[in-house]
């Protein structure tokens, strides 16, 4: 059995996650979105260095986020810290060409990074932006679902007030050293319903409502 079959195997037996987010993970190819040299780590359980001391999250860590998102088909998606493009890649799977992924990196190198992956995985409904994603997009507002993949302090208001009304924003939120996953359900009267996921450990968020500027 190889490793992405038993990172499955084992996810099944210890998460609830649905056959469709399964899926994305099985077509999106983790190697398309690593460096080279680390293709043999791809389906290892931990997360793997980029550049510049940014990290692509561990496999578990994305399924997790993904899944907390609760997707639906055509749903419009915006993503803060594009990364190397492969939680945006999950997302625009489930999402499906109806759906759209707006996504934000301030790391030019990983923007060039992102764009290229994406365009060799021929995925085409995710749109990389180099911009402080902790701002939002108020012109492709508002959004069905919010990915913060990057350690933020508090979930941004600008974040929440471009998000739909039932809609749901995932992140971490802590320190630098700690923080906690953290899923909001936005109400009708645009108050967070909060629900914390367990510990985990980001790189921090750049931009003006992150830790650095």
């Amino acid at each position: 059995m190889d490793q992405k079959t038993e990172l499955i195997k084992f996810w099944k037996d210890n998460f609830g996650f649905m056959d469709i987010e399964l899926n994305a993970f099985k077509e999106v190819k983790r190697e398309d979105f690593i460096p080279a040299e680390l293709i043999n780590a791809a389906y290892n359980d931990m997360p793997l260095p980029l550049l510049r001391g940014k990290t692509i999250s561990q496999p578990t860590t994305v399924m997790i986020m993904t899944h907390a998102l609760e997707l639906e088909n055509g749903e419009k998606v915006f993503e803060v810290g594009t990364g190397s493009g492969y939680q945006a890649a999950i997302i625009a799977n489930i999402v499906g060409p109806k759906g759209k992924v707006m996504t934000t990196e301030v790391v030019p190198e990983l923007v060039s990074f992102a764009k290229q992956n994406l365009k060799k995985a021929q995925i085409k409904n995710v749109f990389v932006y180099e911009d402080d994603g902790s701002n939002g997009m108020p012109s492709e507002a508002p959004f069905d679902k919010i990915i913060i993949t990057a350690a933020c302090r508090e979930f941004p208001k600008q974040l929440i007030e471009q998000l739909k009304p039932e809609g749901i924003i995932v992140g971490p939120v802590g320190s630098k050293q700690e923080q906690e996953m953290v899923r909001g359900i936005k109400d009708k009267n645009s108050h967070l319903e909060l629900e914390f996921l367990g510990p985990f450990l980001f790189t921090p968020m750049y931009g003006k409502y992150g830790f650095e500027i």
